[in-house]
């Protein structure tokens, strides 16, 4: 609900259950653009569980009333108002029949019915449906769905809706119907229908049990040659499901739809999932290595969403990430199998960084601002804030635990009584939870904490070594980061943490690991489990003193703190047989480094780079045993936004600064050495989006990158330019034109101007790679002569630019706001400025996205004294002429 009604805090301690239940619903449209006819009949009775209730209370938002009945005769005791229809005095269990219109040309905030290109869709996460009818639209009334759809052939040949079809043909005047029947209970938030000019791939498959299943992929006629990678990936994503989990398509058909308009991602609804087209189209020409692996990614989780969040689904929105975490967790392994096998660990690790990049890049940061929560949120003022990266990707980890304390084999048992005890249901965490308990023998009450207490837990780790009696010690203590005093109002108790470890010995080699009271060694990797405010941990026969790797393969969503050396840094760097804590040496040995660099350019020193990480960097990028995606993730430099983070008061300009000259001089350092990875690493022949060419192309390009950093860039625009010129595959050409952007904001020279000109007139009817060309001019470097928020302002009054696409202002004004940190934080507050008028003009068109633009400035009061008073001017701003409570929750909660 987005609307100017005073804002009403939902808690979950008040859930009560629904005072009526729906068991049957019998939808039928008639669309029309301006104004679609909807009649919808419900088979109600009052629920035994709930408290009884005379009148029957519906949601409803910009609905046109048009009739009632009850038992098919007209109903007169019924009453409209703003959020809903009051149904006066009904019987016990009645058919009520009811009869409205909405606008689905006018709803620009893409929830509910609405057209995009032409085409109807729908979308009903989390309460959208209310925008198309009447009804008891909460997670927990399931339901089952007959829908009939009727519209002008000519103009909506293709009516599509949830689960099989079982009736179609012509009608009078030129129209045509279409009735789907799904026989899966549902909520109402996983309807769905499409209405439009579209085309399909379709693909005929078995089931593991042998039945025949019809795979299609609709998009518009002009997208059919970008739709195979989609299929492909939702053929990878059923055979996994199978293997992995024994779970099989239901349905005789699954059904993706594409869409331009979209305010997400995807959404799952049942069998016929409708996806944001950039997680559906890609060709070489048009989508990179990154939009390949993120489709493949985001089709396997709404695929698995069929079971892990339709088939059992959420008691109330508070349980989100009963769903998402469990099925983020889900394609995040389904994306490590499809990277590398279930065997190959260093591959495997390889998307585990990536994933726990984006956990501590941003969701440690949600974690220290106003709007941190739970896993399982206890209020809300508007649902649509809470999808939300702890929710999604701190669920995920939450659900990683188990199988890291289970084990694969324990993790799918009770996934198998999970199903067992709860087909078909609406439930909660604690169900999940209860679930993982009994498979598997273990009392799991503290476990509850992580579902309960927001913000990031610390591990401070200590060590002994007794050298005569071959004993050492480890001593773990938790507590949290700090945090913001909204999390820590829910911290009451130590957490069960899984914390795994090994001990590297002085030759590089893991030891075997006893524990104390064990008769014998079992491995080199052992996972303790931290229980307690502090506890400690003693190995036996230790013959010398070695080095802890803690955390590996980061087994809990927590920050670990022991005084590690550079050397000892540089040590793991190069021996550690985690892949994990690898890469992990070298990220902080960076951040040490570039965090003390921030602080003498702050301060106006001189800047000298450690000659310990150039070695560092040569050796890591000299090393042809590591894989190439690995080297490319190693030498990759922390963000920006992650290091102003970690400041005790965050200074962008200073960061950047730092990080400049860091990148500046491993590029003078390693010229040879970067010059000799991109000849190693070329890819001739036909593009292949596999892991093993991506990673290749992923170095190449970053070296690429580092060698436009030199002062004198005339060997990296000669190879970008040669580069941009001969691509066969966008990875290389958006590469290759970012690389040139670089040179050029380094030497104030034109090196892109042309490079620029061409990408927009070879793609200008690409929509999706028009996106990628406002993107990189938005987080370009820029200079003191040419800001680029003057570039910014400038786009946005381009030809091809659209305030109403979701899409094309994340392009640009997300990507200057969100990815361009020196940029938009500059002294003079213009980014602030911009950043306000922008999510005033989305608020009064599409309350969810400027929701999300609107949490940039959350963390505010982090930054320096100058900086900080602008955020606040420009907050101020937004809270007085903000509409939508879904904005006004974010500003008002980060000024409070």
């Amino acid at each position: 609900m987005s609307d100017t009604a005073t804002p009403t805090v939902i808690r979950r301690e008040e859930y009560a259950p629904p005072a009526f239940l729906i068991d049957t619903v019998d939808l039928e449209f008639d669309l029309v653009p301006e104004r679609t006819i909807v009649k919808s009949t419900l088979r109600v009775r009052r629920n035994p569980d709930a408290r009884p209730d005379a009148h029957l209370e519906l949601m409803g938002e910009q609905l046109e009333f048009i009739g009632a009945q009850i038992d098919g005769q007209p109903y007169e005791h019924v009453r409209a108002h703003e959020h809903g229809l009051t149904v006066e005095n009904v019987p016990d269990a009645f058919t009520l029949t009811l009869t409205g219109a909405c606008n689905p040309e006018a709803n620009t905030t893409l929830s509910g019915l609405y057209v995009s290109s032409g085409n109807f869709f729908t979308q009903c996460e989390a309460e959208g449906f209310r925008r198309i009818t009447w009804f008891l639209d909460r997670p927990d009334v399931m339901s089952t769905y007959t829908v009939t759809l009727r519209a002008d052939k000519a103009a909506y040949p293709v009516l599509l809706s949830n689960g099989n079809l079982v009736a179609e043909g012509d009608l009078p005047d030129g129209r045509h119907y279409a009735k789907w029947e799904d026989p899966f209970r549902k909520p109402s938030y996983l309807f769905a229908l499409v209405a439009g000019k579209l085309v399909a791939l379709e693909e005929r498959i078995k089931s593991g049990s042998g039945k025949e299943k019809l795979l299609q992929v609709w998009v518009e006629p002009h997208d059919l040659d970008k739709t195979r990678h989609a299929m492909d990936s939702l053929i990878h994503s059923i055979r996994w499901d199978e293997r992995r989990f024994g779970l099989e398509l239901d349905l005789d058909r699954f059904m993706i739809v594409a869409v331009s308009d979209f305010n997400m991602g995807a959404m799952e609804n049942k069998g016929l999932n409708i996806f944001n087209t950039k997680y559906v189209l890609a060709n070489p020409e048009t989508a990179t290595d990154v939009d390949f692996a993120n489709i493949e990614a985001v089709v396997g989780h709404e695929y698995f969403h069929n079971w892990t969040g339709n088939r059992v689904t959420c008691r109330d929105w508070f349980q989100l990430s009963l769903k998402e975490g469990l099925t983020v967790f889900r394609d995040q392994e389904f994306s490590a199998a499809m990277s590398g096998g279930d065997e190959n660990e260093a591959a495997r690790a390889t998307k585990r960084i990536e994933d726990v990049r984006v956990l501590r890049q941003m969701q440690f940061a949600e974690d220290a601002g106003p709007m941190a929560h739970p896993v399982r949120p206890e209020s809300y003022v508007e649902i649509n804030n809470f999808y939300t990266m702890t929710v999604y990707e701190k669920g995920a980890e939450v659900v990683r635990m188990y199988q890291t304390l289970f084990g694969r084999d324990g993790f799918r048992k009770a996934m198998d009584l999970y199903f067992q005890r709860h087909d078909g249901q609406a439930v909660t965490c604690d169900d999940f939870r209860r679930a993982m308990a009994d498979a598997n023998g273990r009392d799991l009450a503290q476990y509850e904490r992580w579902y309960s207490q927001a913000g990031t837990p610390r591990v401070t780790v200590t060590t002994q070594y007794d050298e005569a009696a071959k004993r050492y010690s480890v001593t773990l203590a938790q507590g949290y980061a700090n945090g913001s005093p909204a999390a820590r109002e829910t911290q009451n108790g130590p957490l069960l943490i899984p914390f795994a470890i090994g001990l590297i010995g002085p030759d590089g080699a893991d030891l075997p690991l006893t524990l104390e009271g064990e008769q014998r060694a079992t491995g080199t990797t052992r996972v303790l489990e931290l229980t307690e405010t502090q506890q400690t941990f003693t190995f036996v026969d230790v013959a010398h003193k070695p080095l802890p790797s803690l955390l590996r393969n980061f087994s809990a969503p927590v920050i670990v703190e022991y005084d590690y050396s550079n050397d000892e840094l540089a040590f793991l760097l190069a021996h550690d047989s985690d892949p994990f804590n690898r890469w992990e040496a070298g990220q902080r040995l960076a951040t040490r480094e570039l965090l003390a660099l921030a602080a003498r350019a702050g301060a106006g020193q001189p800047l000298v780079l450690n000659d310990a990480l150039v070695k560092a960097f040569a050796h890591v990028l000299t090393d042809a045993s590591l894989s190439p995606s690995f080297r490319e993730l190693a030498l990759m430099l922390p963000s920006e936004t992650y290091l102003a983070e970690q400041m005790a008061e965050s200074d962008p300009a200073a960061v950047h600064t730092a990080r400049q000259f860091v990148r500046k001089g491993l590029a003078a350092a390693l010229k040879a050495e970067w010059l000799a990875a991109y000849d190693a690493n070329l890819t001739p022949g036909a593009y292949e989006p596999t892991p093993e060419a991506a990673g290749r192309r992923g170095l190449k390009n970053l070296a690429l990158s580092y060698l436009s950093e030199l002062d004198d860039p005339a060997d990296a625009v000669r190879l970008a330019t040669a580069q941009y010129d001969g691509a066969n595959n966008m990875t290389d050409r958006a590469a290759a034109l970012s690389a040139l952007m670089n040179a050029a904001a380094a030497t104030g020279s034109d090196y892109a101007k042309k490079a620029l000109e061409d990408f927009y007139a070879r793609f200008e009817k690409e929509p999706l790679v028009i996106d990628k060309w406002f993107s990189l001019q938005a987080t370009q470097r820029g200079t003191a002569q040419r800001p680029v928020i003057e570039t910014v302002r400038a786009l946005m009054r381009h030809p091809a630019f659209n305030l109403k696409n979701p899409n094309r202002a994340r392009s640009l004004i997300f990507s200057f706001c969100a990815a361009n940190p020196a940029q938009f934080h500059a002294a003079d507050g213009s980014g602030y400025a911009f950043w306000a008028e922008q999510v005033i003009a989305l608020d009064a068109i599409n309350p969810q996205v400027a929701a999300r633009l609107a949490r940039n400035l959350e963390l505010w009061r982090r930054f320096t004294p100058a900086l900080r008073e602008a955020m606040r001017a420009a907050l101020e701003q937004v809270a007085a002429q903000a509409k939508s409570r879904d904005v006004r929750e974010i500003v008002e909660k980060a000024l409070a």
